[in-house]
């Protein structure tokens, strides 16, 4: 996206200093270094709590997260949400990769973040789906479904790649999806898809030639 040209700047103006040292009582200068030395703290802070695979409120919300970066194809954030922001493996680059194609396939103008909740807790790692719709150019919205593991070390949470998933963890998950497709969330979901692939025949079949 090329960037808009700015505007051509009015003439600066030649600031007057001298009523502000006669403010402060001729302490300018510390008034200035402690206002440098507050922004800086804030923006710190900020860095410190910008993006994904930090403290950030919840399992559900680095997930959400995770996917509305999908949707815009922004898959550096995709990947703090990993905590892997600057060592991706080469497995996580692929599937962070084949998730933004997916979605990119779609050409989606929005993404609509419908119900996000964890299912159960294990091990330090939470079980969250997610239903979302991606927002097509003609108003219809596709459905789509995710569940994912999310581990909380120190108030810390990240997405588990798949290799980092244990046999265990695996197990955990699938007995979670049986019972998870027996909730009001997930009957929501289907009856929504089917309702979009009754109204779109030959949809899916579209997005699986964009993307061979």
């Amino acid at each position: 996206m090329s960037e808009k040209k700015r505007g051509a700047s009015a003439p600066r103006r030649k600031t007057d200093l001298s009523g502000l040292t006669t403010l402060f009582g001729g302490n300018l200068v510390k008034v200035v270094i402690g206002v440098a030395a507050l922004f800086a703290f804030v923006l710190i802070i900020s860095l410190m709590f910008r993006g994904c695979g930090v403290k950030q409120g919840s399992p559900e919300k680095v997930v959400s997260s995770m996917i509305q970066a999908a949707g815009k194809g922004k898959t550096k954030n995709m990947l703090k949400c990993y905590g892997a922001a600057d060592n991706a493996s080469q497995g996580l680059q692929k599937e962070v990769d084949a998730l933004a194609e997916y979605c990119k396939a779609h050409e989606p103008k929005d993404v609509k973040i419908v119900a996000c909740k964890t299912l159960a807790d294990s091990k330090g790692c939470s079980y969250v789906f997610v239903t979302y719709n991606l927002v097509l150019d003609n108003e219809q919205e596709y459905p789509c479904i995710g569940t994912y593991l999310v581990k909380n070390k120190d108030d810390k949470y990240c997405i588990l790649q798949a290799s980092d998933i244990t046999a265990e963890l695996s197990q955990f998950a699938a007995d979670e999806y049986a019972k998870f497709m027996k909730t009001e969330d997930y009957h929501t979901y289907v009856k929504a898809y089917d309702a979009f692939i009754k109204k779109n025949p030959g949809y899916e079949a579209r997005i699986e030639d964009k993307l061979r």
